[in-house]
């Protein structure tokens, strides 16, 4: 399987400080079935910057080591980007990092809102021929409370991506119910880690194919799993038509 957004780089961001560290969520990420990470460190956000040309060369370092210890497991380039205006001028100028250098560009929204110009600003990312996933909307305040902009945003092109730990529970029965809507909703496109340790941000990459089995079957499973080889290869992924969540469910949950 293919992990499509994780913080594994040491020393970045607010993933592992220590070579070790990755080490050791290289080690975990294959005893759960992956054999493909694209790393997604910070960019753009309060506190960490991290540009293209820091980034390859700690992907190389990093494949160096897990191969001399002989784990079945490759890392490619990515970034979280922070949504900001300077998005299509940076990926223009070559300093952004699409997953896997590809077309898909993984956006992030801060965590209370969704800043007022996002809908034009992906729908411009589009018009320069990039597609935008958004990650984790299912924790996102204002989508939460109002899952309309979400739909939105998806009917004009967007994806997004779900976190293991949102559907395992992890983060609250809310956020798990919440996210289960999203995908009865065909709000969700992808299924990733974003693990960032092996301690309170893990993988529980297994758990949440499982859980997804358990309640949707083989179909929902394959989905996940086919989008992120076809976006691993810059291939365009599998969507249904997306519908709105119903409210009056969001009510009764918070």
């Amino acid at each position: 399987m293919i992990d499509i957004h994780c913080h594994i780089l040491p020393g970045l961001d607010d993933g592992p400080e220590e070579m070790d560290e990755s080490i050791n969520m290289a080690k975990e990420a294959v005893s759960q079935g992956i054999h493909t990470i694209i790393a997604t460190p910070h960019h753009k956000t309060v506190t960490y910057n991290n540009e293209k040309e820091s980034i390859l060369p700690l992907i190389s370092s990093l494949n160096e080591e897990i191969k001399k210890e002989n784990i079945p497991l490759n890392i490619f380039p990515g970034q979280e980007l922070r949504i900001n205006g300077e998005l299509i001028d940076e990926f223009q100028n070559d300093r952004l990092l699409g997953l896997n250098q590809s077309k898909y560009l993984l956006v992030e929204f801060p965590s209370d809102h969704v800043p007022r110009y996002a809908e034009k600003l992906l729908f411009d990312l589009q018009l320069a021929g990039l597609t935008p996933v958004i990650a984790h909307p299912e924790r996102n305040k204002e989508i939460i409370e109002n899952p309309d902009q979400l739909y939105k945003l998806v009917k004009n092109g967007a994806c997004t991506q779900l976190t293991s730990a949102s559907i395992t529970g992890h983060f609250g029965k809310k956020i798990m119910k919440f996210s289960n809507q999203l995908i009865d909703a065909s709000l969700a496109h992808f299924l990733a880690s974003d693990a960032h340790n092996l301690t309170n941000r893990s993988f529980l990459f297994e758990k949440s194919l499982k859980s997804v089995k358990d309640k949707y079957g083989n179909d929902m499973v394959y989905l996940f799993t086919e989008n992120a080889e076809l976006l691993f290869k810059n291939q365009s992924i599998i969507k249904e038509p997306p519908k709105k969540v119903n409210k009056k469910k969001i009510l009764g949950l918070f």
